[in-house]
């Protein structure tokens, strides 16, 4: 029997009087939409802008459709959102909310999206401290490692008398055959292992690195960078450091801090649980 039902459209029947069907007729529409909260983050302190100014185009400009803040602000929104796959973004750069947080809902060009695919973004990951013939988008590595300690620095109105800086690696698991891939006894996987240092919610370091490492591998030098932005602004706050067995182990209390003051603060405490207990004691 033949009925009035097609691909478009899905008759479910009458309901009080009213007709209840389906269509696909509705134009775009995303499951996104919260990352327009995010928009609303960051227009408020800039990360994205201020991350993008870390980064130097090199490509001629007048043939240029996927500017360096929108490639950055299209990866960072997509992360924050649970897109880590840059596959996703071929799909993704035809979502209308990642057009909307781009700030550009059309395309120069009438080949390209409003935002960049895959292979743009790929090449952007790509790029180098210095500018190929291949890689026109260079980083300046000491501008993006200050950051953000530069944002947690700013979110206090006022220097702090103490804060704790947490130190911890944890896995970051691998589902290929990824550049650098290792096996990880403890965590029973191939993963990378990066060294996360926290103080309270505020993320002031992430290296990423191979797992065929000691978890303690350059906190010295993390920690020394980071002390020393800190102290140029709050000259007078008191340092705790905190982190787990490998860390203390390499680093002991007392250890020094190359080129800085205050050396009754050296201090590395051990760390309490694998959760970041880290805090800020205002002044």
């Amino acid at each position: 029997m033949q009925t009035e039902c097609s691909a478009e459209r899905f008759d479910f029947g009458v309901v009080e009087g009213r007709v209840v069907d389906a269509a696909f007729d509705a134009g775009l529409v995303t499951s996104d939409a919260g990352g327009l909260l995010l928009g609303s983050t960051d227009q408020a302190i800039g990360l994205v802008d201020r991350f993008a100014s870390c980064f130097h185009d090199y490509r001629r400009q007048d043939l240029v459709e996927h500017e360096v803040a929108t490639l950055i602000g299209q990866r960072v929104f997509g992360i924050a959102l649970g897109y880590e796959d840059l596959n996703d973004h071929d799909q993704l750069r035809h979502d209308p909310v990642f057009g909307v947080l781009a700030g550009k809902l059309t395309a120069k060009r009438a080949d390209c999206a409003a935002v960049a695919g895959k292979s743009t973004l790929n090449r952007l990951e790509l790029s180098r401290q210095q500018p190929t013939r291949y890689h026109k988008i260079a980083y300046d590595e000491a501008a993006i490692e200050a950051l953000p300690v530069t944002l947690f620095l700013e979110a206090h109105q006022r220097p702090a008398r103490q804060i704790i800086l947490d130190l911890d690696a944890t896995d970051d698991p691998l589902h290929g055959h990824q550049e650098g891939r290792f096996f990880q006894a403890y965590y029973d996987c191939y993963c990378y292992l990066p060294l996360y240092i926290f103080c309270g919610r505020h993320l002031l370091a992430a290296k990423l690195r191979r797992s065929n490492i000691d978890g303690s591998a350059g906190s010295i030098e993390e920690v020394e960078r980071i002390v020393r932005q800190i102290r140029d602004h709050w000259p007078h706050v008191r340092i705790l450091l905190r982190g787990p067995g490998g860390v203390r182990e390499q680093w002991p209390a007392g250890a020094p801090l190359q080129g800085l003051p205050m050396e009754h603060d050296r201090q590395l405490e051990p760390q309490a649980s694998r959760h970041r207990q880290g805090r800020v004691d205002p002044g």
